[in-house]
């Protein structure tokens, strides 16, 4: 019985913890800047992050569906779009030539060493993030089709 209140508080100090901790990961821009999701989201109230990679395809249709209603979204909710790409050494070297052939007007930065994966648990992507003033609000697994009109209006739940 010790044992499990003692696992008990354990988990729940760390997800307390955990929050900042997140946020402060490194991750770097496109041109090797070393930036975090704090310094992103001291900048605007609110933001949204999305964790995608080259080879993942429902990320790509999610990034490609969330651009053609980027420019509407910014007008209703004044939410900045982050994608951070989880592509490791191996395929990094496709994250510029894609996102050249693409017409995305957000910011992209990089998690080679997967430790924002590693830090949100996330085991599968696209990991969809909604940041408010600082703290993760919202979080969603997976994509499909037409489920960016439920994360819009998620969206408008935290203007």
């Amino acid at each position: 019985m010790k044992k499990i209140l003692f696992l008990l508080l354990a988990s729940t100090s760390m997800t307390c913890f955990s929050q900042s901790q997140v946020l402060d990961t490194a991750i770097k821009t496109l041109g090797g800047e070393p930036t975090n999701l704090s310094e992103i989201t001291s900048k605007n109230e609110l933001v949204l992050v999305s964790l995608w990679a080259t080879w993942c395809v429902p990320c790509k249709n999610e990034l490609d569906a969330i651009s053609e209603v980027y420019e509407d979204w910014q007008e209703e909710t004044n939410v900045e779009f982050v994608a951070v790409s989880v592509d490791d050494s191996r395929t990094i070297n496709r994250v510029k030539p894609l996102i050249n052939g693409k017409d995305w007007e957000f910011t992209i930065l990089l998690d080679t060493n997967n430790d924002l994966k590693r830090a949100l648990n996330a085991v599968t992507i696209p990991v969809t993030l909604i940041i408010k003033n600082g703290e993760i609000v919202f979080r969603h697994s997976g994509y499909t089709p037409g489920s960016e009109n439920a994360l819009f209006e998620e969206l408008k739940k935290h203007i």
